[in-house]
């Protein structure tokens, strides 16, 4: 890397003051951000990121399912851009960093080589990815999931949140039903920065964390039928208690994924009592299930495994439980190449840095499956994501940047008309 280079860097204020004025936009009393996709906050954004990649010349693109493209043209343009970015929709209880981070350093990667005069050969593409989170729709990642050809556009825009609203419905409510077809905007390569969500960066004191792999996972949805009936005079040994099964349900999801050690988690997230009452011995309820591994073969280990629990269980207590799996995404394996392009920035630029697996899914996760991709962590305070709470520091979030921007840039390749000394 060249002196010039190795010199360059993004606005370290620019960004993180980007990142507080963007959690304005759904700012919630605990100091966290609600912007569920597709709704009236989620708008806000949108709108303030097209003015802000219009600002830094990119022209903005939106498609069919409202994934915002901002390219930054490069010397050939024959050439698929690189891909970076992240998304700007939040989790209900949600914080400033986990993908607003990735989305803004992306823009201010494309900010940075303005400022610079660094053409690159490549063009870059900074992106939003609509619904990331699935807090509101499912699947979670949804729009990503899509252009890799895990769904057609049509099963996407048909899905419906809590109160029936379609996605299609929800696009068209804030004005990002774009023309363009899902798939048409290719890429070379694709890189998202992203907050680790866990604790092992900050244990380690590290700056970096080189993402090689991605955990797998499953999703369940679940119905428990047993039989409604009073508390006082319905004698245990007689009771069909859907909420007893579903308490011996969680703690199998604990155990199975326990004995499996580090390379397994197993999480019962929700559950709803059809009519709860105090005094009533709960008849039927829904719960969802999360699964995960970085190995597909402890995937299926886990399925079938559940499947012979919840067996045994209804058999046990004369309940029915249907347990659906409504999603499986695949271990990940980043690219090779990318991955060293990530290590070598960090490395070069002096940071302190590990490989890591994600435990968590990432919009890269799904891209990976159809281009080169790859992803870059930094810590997060405690580890803590989803939560109001959810923190990182002014430091970390610079570096992770300065990362995807050196990376990008031995992708891209600078143009030899660039001059990297103003």
């Amino acid at each position: 890397m060249s002196k010039a280079k190795s010199n360059l860097q993004i606005d370290s204020t620019r960004l993180w003051n980007d990142i507080h004025e963007t959690a304005k936009f759904g700012a919630t009393p605990k100091g966290g951000v609600r912007r569920l996709t597709l709704g009236a906050e989620d708008k806000q954004v949108r709108d303030w990121f097209r003015a802000a990649c219009e600002a830094a010349g990119c022209e903005v693109r939106v498609d069919a399912l409202g994934t915002m493209f901002a390219l930054r043209p490069g010397r050939d343009m024959s050439k698929a851009p690189i891909g970076i970015g992240s998304h700007l929709d939040t989790q209900p209880t949600g914080g400033k960093y986990d993908g607003i981070l990735g989305t803004l350093a992306a823009l201010e990667v494309v900010r940075a080589m303005n400022d610079a005069g660094i053409e690159t050969e490549a063009p870059i593409c900074v992106c939003n990815w609509t619904n990331e989170e699935g807090s509101r729709y499912a699947p979670a990642m949804m729009a990503s999931a899509a252009y890799a050809g895990e769904y057609t556009t049509e099963n996407i825009l048909g899905r419906k949140d809590i109160d029936g609203v379609t996605v299609a419905e929800a696009l068209d409510t804030i004005g990002y039903h774009g023309a363009e077809p899902v798939g048409k905007q290719k890429f070379s390569a694709f890189v998202e920065l992203h907050i680790e969500q866990g604790p092992i960066l900050e244990a380690e004191n590290k700056t970096i964390g080189v993402v090689d792999r991605g955990q797998g996972i499953m999703w369940y949805d679940g119905v428990i039928t047993g039989f409604a009936s009073h508390a006082g005079t319905t004698p245990m040994p007689l009771r069909r208690d859907a909420l007893a099964a579903f308490a011996e349900f969680v703690l199998v999801v604990e155990k199975l994924a326990k004995e499996l050690g580090p390379n397994a988690a197993g999480t019962v997230g929700e559950i709803i009592i059809d009519n709860p009452s105090r005094n009533v011995i709960p008849g039927d309820l829904k719960f969802t299930a999360d699964i995960r591994s970085s190995e597909s073969a402890t995937l299926d280990k886990l399925h079938s495994d559940l499947q012979a629990a919840i067996e045994e269980i209804s058999k046990r207590r004369k309940v029915t439980i249907e347990l659906n799996q409504v999603w499986r995404k695949e271990p990940t394996v980043f690219d090779t190449k990318l991955v060293a392009a990530v290590e070598n920035a960090s490395k070069e630029l002096g940071y302190s840095n590990r490989r890591i697996t994600s435990g968590a899914g990432h919009d890269a996760c799904n891209l990976a499956t159809v281009m080169p991709a790859a992803m870059i962590f930094v810590p997060c305070k405690d580890g803590i994501s989803h939560n109001e709470i959810e923190d990182a520091t002014q430091a970390d979030c610079a570096a992770g940047a300065n990362v995807l921007l050196h990376t990008v840039l031995s992708l891209a390749g600078i143009a030899s008309s660039t001059n990297t000394n103003s």
